[in-house]
């Protein structure tokens, strides 16, 4: 079985570090994943105000949300949380009330920073909004990467063989974890 994973880069940079990392680990991922960008760059800030005509670009957000079997999340650390842009993708994916795209969509969270304790703190918030949406959340293992200069080189190759081993198991563990939430494995 193929599942279709959306991931979400909470950067709005083309030339994030997080954008490269998550190309990185399209490559190390298992075959059964296929994956593919869901941009955030062009939705407006969110307003219940929009809710009678929701916008089409947030619609479309809400649509490639739904048409993937799980997300990944891809985030900087802005100010010890997630960025803006992320919360507000959030915000529309989950409106209007009673409408969430997030609900039993299985997900994980990771990011790079390049600093020694990376994204630990916006992954820690980020964690607790997708509890609150009962979007399903890989627990372990969890996946801190410092982005230090030639980690991954222009071709979206870990050069580190530490680092890809360990990337490559964090995005097996991502596969399990979504096939527990397709039932396509017993549940333990």
């Amino acid at each position: 079985m193929t599942y279709n994973v959306g991931y979400i880069v909470g950067s709005l940079s083309q030339k994030s570090i997080n954008r490269t990392l998550a190309l990185a680990l399209s490559r190390l991922a298992p075959p059964e994943l296929h994956l593919a960008e869901i941009p955030i760059d062009r939705l407006p800030l969110y307003s219940h105000d929009h809710d009678p005509s929701f916008p089409a670009v947030a619609q479309e957000l809400k649509d490639a949300i739904k048409a993937s079997d799980a997300l990944l999340f891809v985030t900087p650390e802005y100010n010890r949380s997630i960025p803006g842009a992320l919360k507000n993708a959030i915000d529309w994916a989950t409106r209007p009330k009673g409408s969430s795209v997030l609900d039993g969509k299985p997900a994980a969270v990771i990011g790079a920073s390049p600093g020694p304790i990376s994204t630990a703190v916006a992954q820690h918030h980020l964690k607790s909004i997708l509890t609150f949406t009962n979007s399903p959340v890989l627990g372990q293992p969890e996946a801190y990467i410092q982005f230090t200069p030639g980690l991954i080189d222009d071709r979206g190759d870990i050069q580190v063989p530490s680092t890809a081993e360990f990337l490559a198991g964090y995005m097996r563990a991502f596969a399990a974890h979504i096939r527990r939430h397709h039932h396509d494995i017993p549940e333990l």
